[in-house]
């Protein structure tokens, strides 16, 4: 009786793969071929051992003696693999006991330890440890039952085959690493129990990415922050000789730019066709990570001017790279679109620029986003807004600041309004706490006029405030002054 359906498949297969005893002893009594098997190379006792079929394994071996049956399929797994690989304890304790267990490998060279920790399963690599002596034996790929563990992420299992002695260091035959592994796949609690056991971070042979740098290319930024907190050198090479920093920048990654940066990465290192991670950017037309990367650059020279280490975090602000949104700037920002979009002429935003200290490498990054013929006022506006990032940061008085810069830059009417507007403070009581008859800013805007035009009056603060042709009333609230 050999009924085959697909694959090669027996009603015998059926039987053992459902575990029913009753349907198997039905089927031998009508003279099922217990030997059959599928195109797959497997038989009975494989599918019972699969399937975590304990009673019918039982029957096969004790009943029928049919221990012939302990046979490879065809990848080379004995019974005792193919339970392993499911995680069925009580199989694998049974094969046991009818001696059926064995350390042969299957054709890649697994065993039923590497099998069990692969797929994760940790009740059975507990078991396989009490007959286990080489928990450190590699497969064909060099690969240790620990680094399937965390290859797979699974963090229980690593654990346990660490607590048995596995080498946590043991590269697989490409020489990776498991943290490189774990990093690049995005296991950021296994990540962060690597580091807690010691793992080596500097184990990295060329060309290979680092951990931070598979971190960064697959955008794990979790396990970035890990790695960072760790120690891990921020500033490691590639086989391209790229840092993490030109990786992400190429990218256009801003979150994890902004967490390279603010770790105080070197800006200037070059990779091997000489380009710094502002020109990769640049190139790539990510304006949002070039003026970060030029606001970084211009912070860097501001720290070692003072002779600080630029990768001390400031004890006075909050750092960040990122594009301004607070409200605290809002107006000032509002003044800079405007001197950038209605004021600045297409040649006077380099001239402006320069009076800033900007480098030429700078601008050519500026200039390479939005090259057409009106884009002199988008570069323009960046520049202005990568100076007020300093200006906040470096000066006690910006809107002074502003003023002084603009007279230097030729500016002087946009000067005289940055100069009228009122100091923080003059406005944050009103519009309800100002005492009687203090004096109160006010300006008005000409409908069609983009100019703004500021005056100081003397006013009961009891009394409205009007607005000039239907236009609105700010309060201009500026900090750091």
């Amino acid at each position: 009786m050999l009924l085959i359906r697909k694959h090669g498949l027996t009603v015998i297969h059926l039987a053992a793969w459902s575990g029913s005893l009753e349907i198997m002893l039905m089927l031998v009594r009508a003279g099922a071929d217990q030997r059959a098997r599928n195109q797959d190379g497997m038989n009975a006792l494989q599918f019972a051992a699969q399937s975590n079929g304990v009673r019918i394994v039982e029957y096969l071996i004790q009943d029928l003696h049919l221990k012939d049956l302990n046979q490879p399929d065809e990848k080379g797994r004995k019974p005792f693999l193919l339970a392993a690989e499911r995680g069925h304890v009580e199989m694998i304790e049974k094969l046991m006991a009818l001696n059926l267990h064995t350390s042969e490998k299957d054709k890649e060279g697994n065993a039923a330890l590497h099998l069990a920790a692969k797929n994760g399963h940790s009740p059975a690599v507990w078991v396989l440890l009490t007959q286990w002596q080489e928990v450190n034996e590699t497969n064909e790929n060099g690969e240790t039952p620990f680094f399937l563990a965390v290859e797979g992420g699974h963090e229980e299992c690593s654990k346990v085959l660490l607590a048995a002695g596995s080498d946590i260091n043991i590269p697989n035959k490409l020489s990776i690493s498991a943290l490189q592994t774990a990093a690049r796949n995005g296991h950021a609690s296994l990540v962060s129990f690597l580091l807690s056991e010691n793992v080596d971070l500097h184990h990295k042979v060329e060309p290979k990415e680092s951990p931070l740098h598979l971190a960064v290319i697959n955008n794990h930024i979790t396990v970035v922050n890990s790695l960072i907190s760790a120690q891990h050198d921020i500033d490691v090479l590639n086989q391209r000789q790229q840092t993490p920093l030109h990786i992400a920048a190429d990218l256009g990654n801003v979150e994890l730019v902004e967490t390279l940066l603010k770790a105080g990465c070197d800006l200037k290192v070059v990779d091997k066709h000489g380009k710094t991670a502002l020109a990769l950017a640049a190139r790539s037309n990510h304006s949002l990570v070039v003026d970060m990367l030029i606001k970084a650059e211009r912070y860097c020279a501001w720290r070692e001017e003072r002779g600080e280490n630029v990768r001390d975090p400031p004890t006075s602000f909050t750092l960040t790279f990122k594009q301004d949104h607070s409200p605290e700037t809002r107006h000032i920002r509002s003044l800079l679109w405007d001197l950038a979009y209605h004021q600045l002429k297409a040649s006077e935003w380099q001239r402006q620029a320069r009076s800033w200290h900007f480098t030429d490498a700078q601008i050519r990054a500026i200039e390479e986003q939005w090259a057409v013929e009106e884009s002199f006022r988008e570069h323009g506006h960046r520049a202005l807004f990568i100076w007020l990032h300093g200006a906040l940061v470096t000066q006690a008085t910006p809107v002074k600041h502003l003023y002084e810069e603009l007279v230097h830059a030729g500016f002087p009417e946009l000067a005289a309004i940055a100069k009228s507007l009122p100091r923080p403070g003059s406005l944050a009581e009103l519009p309800g706490d100002v005492p009687p008859q203090d004096d109160v800013w006010m300006f008005t805007a000409k409908k069609g006029s983009t100019l703004w035009n500021f005056k100081k009056v003397r006013k009961n603060i009891s009394n409205s405030v009007i607005l000039t042709e239907n236009f609105f009333l700010m309060f201009l609230l500026l900090f750091l002054y």
